[in-house]
């Protein structure tokens, strides 16, 4: 169960079953427009470092496979139909078809496999935790990887798609790692 399931209204009728979990959708959806504006451009990569990783992996485990698979649905077609929801307030399907295309299609199996992960109880520990974010992240970096190959030689696919966001995806998964267990804590 996850934390979204457990705070949910024991005895709710149909009307607040929908809004809640629209609620949840919708919240999940703000939180990652609101890390992707957390953004650093990179001097030598069209990919820029952001939080929206944080945010994607994070709801997946708060919300579950299918709650998260829909936040981040609703957050990409937002920044498609020109929502200033992508990293650094950009918009439009444009984004979608260029360089960082991948990492953000990524985000969609990453949100689901967290989100299946916390459902069976990984998001209870701090090292299940870990482990679910890495993976998590190494999804993105595959999405993104194979997408960004279009666009710059072979050869500089892991000095300008993967390595300058190690450090970050270290942070953001100690993060993660801390705050899960926390808010489990709090939710019970």
């Amino acid at each position: 169960m996850t934390i979204a399931q457990t705070l949910r209204p024991a005895k709710a009728n149909a009307v607040t079953r929908v809004l809640y979990e629209g609620a949840l959708v919708a919240f999940g959806s703000a939180l990652i427009a609101l890390c992707a504006q957390i953004s650093v451009d990179l001097p030598f990569s069209s990919v820029p470092i952001t939080g929206q990783t944080f945010a994607v992996l994070v709801i997946g485990m708060l919300l579950g496979s299918v709650r998260g698979l829909a936040a981040v649905s609703a957050y990409l077609i937002e920044g498609a139909s020109g929502l200033p929801v992508f990293a650094g307030g950009a918009a439009g399907a444009i984004f979608l078809a260029g360089p960082t295309g991948g990492y953000l299609i990524g985000f969609l199996p990453a949100a689901f496999l967290t989100g299946y992960l916390a459902e069976r109880r990984w998001d209870r520990n701090v090292g299940l935790t870990v482990l679910a974010m890495a993976v998590g992240n190494v999804l993105i970096y595959v999405f993104g990887v194979l997408w960004l190959s279009n666009f710059v030689p072979q050869s500089q696919l892991m000095v300008m798609g993967v390595l300058p966001f190690l450090p970050g995806a270290v942070v953001k998964i100690a993060a993660a790692a801390a705050l899960l267990p926390t808010l489990r804590k709090f939710a019970t």
